[in-house]
């Protein structure tokens, strides 16, 4: 029995080698409760090819000396037993160890088509079958496994770095690209570093820009449609009848459509000023409760003030208001004064 328990904890560490093989390190906590649960499943053999009720009595048959007998033993239990999907899984470590790839690969067929859907499972026979191909490659019965697990698991991590393994031997970069992206805010800053080089050049092959360049568009687009370009205008007819204060001043103004008074964005300039391009965003508010990018529509205009006052004064005149829907396309043009 001691001699089998050694084996079982040699087996165990190397096990953790081979099955936490993937791009990431997991946390402290993570590890230690890997490393105790592969030595629960190494210890196991035990259970599947000798006798617990016997430890301190003459085993039911000798202890394994080698890595090789205790391998010999499991596959004459896997025989008598063959529905046990924890021993063909035990069973495909074994031939993991001692480098017997595809007898690995056939184990973990065995153990998944009795458990089919487990994610973990599901990875490790994908893993197996590109260990055994010659040319390292994950056919489509493998990436079918990948796929299947992450329908089961969105978030499982091994099974979306080996999917994009897949996709970048398939020459599909801008796949492999997608579908690691989201690694980066699932795992720790130096493994999210490596890995960005690797998305980088899968961006790169598929004619994409790096991830800096295309976050940095995302955002400028994002700010984009945040904000809203208002170009104000006098009437000329109406410039020419009156005679305005040089010191007047002019009021651009949003609000809700048919709501309250109050607007939600507003931005002041002077009478010279005209024709000018005003842009309103969240910073114009007065509100910090009522954010001109929370809302899908807003009646812009635009004042003019002798007072210098936005609220409505007498003498004030408003150039006729526009219904925009956010985010607007294009400028919207208001002209004071306008018949």
């Amino acid at each position: 029995m001691a001699v089998f328990v050694a084996i079982a904890a040699a087996l165990s560490v190397a096990v953790f080698a081979t099955v936490l093989w993937p791009l990431w390190r997991v946390s402290r906590g993570a590890t230690i409760g890997a490393v105790l649960a592969l030595v629960l499943v190494a210890l196991a053999t035990y259970r599947l090819v000798g006798t617990p009720a016997a430890i301190d009595a003459p085993a039911a048959q000798p202890a394994p000396r080698t890595m090789a007998e205790a391998v010999v033993q499991l596959e004459a239990e896997m025989q008598r037993n063959p529905g046990r999907a924890d021993g063909w899984q035990l069973l495909a470590r074994s031939y993991e160890m001692l480098d017997r790839r595809t007898e690995a690969r056939d184990a973990y067929a065995r153990a998944l088509a009795i458990t089919p859907d487990d994610p973990d499972l599901l990875v490790q026979a994908a893993q197996a079958r590109l260990f055994a191909d010659p040319g390292k490659r994950l056919d489509d019965k493998a990436v079918a496994m990948l796929e299947r697990a992450l329908e089961l698991q969105p978030q499982h991590q091994r099974a979306r770095w080996f999917l994009g393994v897949a996709q970048r031997q398939r020459g599909d970069a801008a796949a492999a690209a997608a579908t690691w992206e989201p690694l980066l805010a699932q795992v720790d800053a130096a493994t999210a570093a490596t890995l960005r080089v690797q998305v980088d050049a899968a961006r790169r092959d598929a004619g994409l820009a790096p991830l800096a360049a295309a976050q940095a568009a995302a955002d400028g687009a994002a700010d984009a449609a945040k904000t809203l370009a208002v170009k104000v205008s006098l009437d000329p007819g109406f410039a020419a009848r009156v005679r305005l204060r040089g010191d007047a001043s002019v009021f651009v103004i949003a609000r809700v459509p048919g709501g309250p008074p109050m607007p939600v964005a507003v931005e002041k300039h002077s009478l010279q000023e005209l024709p000018f391009t005003a842009t309103l965003d969240d910073a114009d508010s007065p509100m910090p409760t009522q954010k001109l990018s929370a809302l899908g529509e807003v009646e812009v205009f635009a004042r003019l003030s002798a007072s210098g006052e936005a609220t409505r004064q007498e003498g004030d005149l408003d150039s006729p208001p526009v219904r925009v829907k956010l985010p607007a396309k294009a400028p919207v043009e208001l002209v004071i004064g306008a018949q």
